[in-house]
């Protein structure tokens, strides 16, 4: 990601941050909207599954000027998912109901170039996450 994509994702999440609880509330609405079949995957109390992915994204854009620091996180965390029942097809869902939830707390502040930096952003957590679960799917097989 360049500078200013990093500096537009940064700036947009300090804007959704400041709405509280209905940034992840929209987002998990949409997401169940989008696909009915992953709410049985969230078993553990709604409101903190809001503030783990608040927290989530928190660290991740705190850290895209310096990724190597959350690589092992996100990959234990792909790795987790996995054992969730979360698919890699899962991943572009989740990715639509983000950026969608973006889109509805930013209203006109979500530019074109905001929109592509986060899609940027999201497609290189995903892929991460994506990967180590597919490694320790292998890993098993081949155990």
């Amino acid at each position: 990601m360049t500078p200013e994509q990093i500096l537009l994702v940064r700036s947009s999440f300090a804007k959704v941050g400041a709405l509280g609880d209905r940034a992840p509330v929209l987002f998990y609405e949409r997401l169940f909207e989008l696909d009915p079949s992953l709410k049985p995957l969230f078993r553990s109390d709604p409101a903190q599954q809001r503030a783990k992915l608040m927290a989530a994204l928190r660290t991740v854009v705190g850290a895209l000027d310096r990724l190597e620091r959350v690589l092992p996180m996100l990959r234990d965390l792909g790795r987790r998912h996995a054992r969730y029942g979360i698919e890699p097809e899962h991943y572009a869902t989740v990715g639509a109901a983000l950026i969608w939830t973006l889109e509805q707390g930013l209203g006109p502040d979500f530019t074109a170039a905001t929109r592509r930096a986060w899609m940027d952003a999201y497609s290189l957590l995903a892929w991460t996450m994506i990967t180590a679960a597919e490694a320790e799917v292998r890993e098993q097989l081949a155990a």
